[in-house]
Order: C-alpha cells, then structure tokens, then sequence
C-alpha cells in the first residue's frame, strides 16, 4: 500500500545549528552525519511510499528556509513543519514570508526542549495563531506527556488552528509501572482526543523504549496504537516515520512493517486513512485545504 510519510527529517551538520546532535556522542554515532533528499528518497522507495513530510530539526529559521530550497529539488518532498520564533513582535510578518513558499505547511516550536512547561500559553507573540491561520499553516506540537493539560488549553483556545500531536506525545515505554507520566499520558491523549479536534502522529515510538524492550515492539506498542485508534479514530491518526532518529532503535523499512502488520487487522478505509489519507487532508495535499480537514469539516 502505498503512503504518506507524514513525520521525517533531513539534516547537514556543517550548517551549525543542530545542538541536540553531538558527532563526539557514542549514543548518536546513527544519527551523527548528514542524511538528505536521496537518502529519503531511498528510504521511502524501499517501502512503496510516494511522498512525506519534512519537519524542522533545529530552531531556527535559516533551517526553515534550506528545507524549503531542498523541497524544490525533490518530488517526494510533499510539505515542509518549520520552525519560527513566534516570541518575536514581527512573528506575523515572519510567517507571511515563509509562508510565501508554498512548500510550507506548518510551524513547529520545540515544546519538549523548552523550560518552562506553560510557554506556548504565555511567550509567545498575540497575533501568531490569526497569522498562522491567515496563511493555512498547521501547528505541529512536538510535546511530552506533562505537557498534554497545557496542549488541551491551547486547542481550546484556538479550536479553529490545526494541531497534530507528534510523536502520539511521546509515552513513557521505558518507565516503571508506577510512573506517573503514564497515568498523563492516558488522562492527557483521551481528553485532546474527546475534546479537541487535533489529529495524532503514530510515529517516534521505538526511540520512547529502552533496548530491551525492541524485540517485544510489537507486544508493548499494538496495545498503545489500538487505544490511539479508538481515541482519535482512524481518520485523526497518521504515519511517521521519524527517520533518521528511528535509526537509534530500528530501520525504516522494519518500523514500516511493524506499522503495516498492526494496520492489516483494520477495516481497508482505516488503512487507507491512516497510511496516507489523514496526512494529506491535514496537510492540505492534493488540493485539500484547512477546511477539509477533520473538526472543521
């Protein structure tokens, strides 16, 4: 079946603002070289997947602006998330800018590495959230399970905004039982998804769990994608496949697979809306815009 890559990155070292990727870091020697448009190319052909969506890996723009010059040189490319720094008080007219490239289809602040757990409710600029919506961009929000009851104020606030949740907001795999973030996790997933119309990213799963635990993938993640789908329902979720930081735990085409041997117990219209229909309306692919997409339709 083929699909939409709805969550994968490129990335040139030398450019100077990847922080988080440490070369001399024997953890992230998978990671810790450049990995561009052939590379994914290669990666999505392996899988029969046609197109995907970029998203930012530093925050700054200047990344923002060389993803969308190497979404021009790739067809599978199909959107780029960048990122912008929405505290700035010319944040409107910085969005208009780089939304002046079509390619652009959404914003992504690095909510996970910010300090302050309420900063997307305070820092950032008024206005941001009307200009974002004046140039059709969506809210990618890249979250950790603490961060779940501010991400729930937020879309009610802004409930006309499209939101995915990346990563399915990154559970504790890796956690003691007893662990409170997974009490979060639950509470936190259920009410977004019950009370919100943001969608979901199946997607950066493996990397939540501890090595021991990949060769029991299957056991530990069917269950937490089965709850996924009958939270958000199938035309809310979507792939990723947050390559190349899956190549901390697994390879794409095994993640691919894992992904398509839980996907072959559903209906044939879930598959379909989960391995590419539920990206392309969120994104505004093919010619869908915002308002086709799922709580605005």
């Amino acid at each position: 079946m083929s699909g939409i890559d709805a969550h994968c990155h490129i990335w040139a070292l030398d450019r100077g603002d990847y922080g988080w990727i440490d070369r001399d870091n024997p953890a992230l020697a998978a990671i810790a070289q450049d990995f561009g448009t052939p590379e994914l190319t290669a990666r999505l052909g392996q899988c029969a997947i046609t197109r995907a969506i970029v998203v930012q890996a530093a925050p700054t723009e200047d990344e923002t602006r060389w993803l969308l010059d190497q979404a021009r040189t790739c067809d599978a490319v199909a959107g780029i998330v960048g990122w912008a720094d929405l505290t700035q008080p010319d944040i409107g007219a910085r969005l208009r800018m780089l939304a002046a490239d079509g390619a652009l289809r959404g914003i992504r602040p690095m909510l996970q590495d910010i300090e302050h757990d309420d900063w997307l409710l305070t820092a950032p600029q008024d206005g941001w959230v009307p200009a974002m919506q004046e140039h059709n961009l969506r809210f990618d929000a890249l979250v950790l399970p603490q961060h779940l009851d501010m991400l729930l104020s937020f879309c009610n606030r802004h409930p006309d905004l499209p939101v995915v949740i990346d990563h399915a907001a990154k559970p504790a795999l890796s956690a003691a039982p007893d662990d409170l973030r997974h009490n979060m996790w639950r509470s936190g997933m259920q009410h977004l998804a019950r009370d919100t119309a943001a969608c979901c990213k199946i997607s950066g799963l493996l990397t939540e769990m501890a090595p021991a635990q990949l060769p029991d993938a299957r056991d530990i993640l069917f269950p937490l994608m089965d709850d996924l789908l009958d939270w958000f329902g199938a035309e809310r979720l979507m792939w990723g496949s947050d390559w190349p930081v899956l190549r901390l735990a697994g390879s794409y085409d095994g993640w691919h697979a894992l992904f398509h041997d839980w996907l072959a117990r559903l209906p044939a219209a879930d598959r379909a809306q989960i391995s590419g229909q539920t990206a392309a309306r969120f994104y505004g692919l093919d010619g869908a815009g915002r308002e086709a997409s799922p709580g605005n339709a």
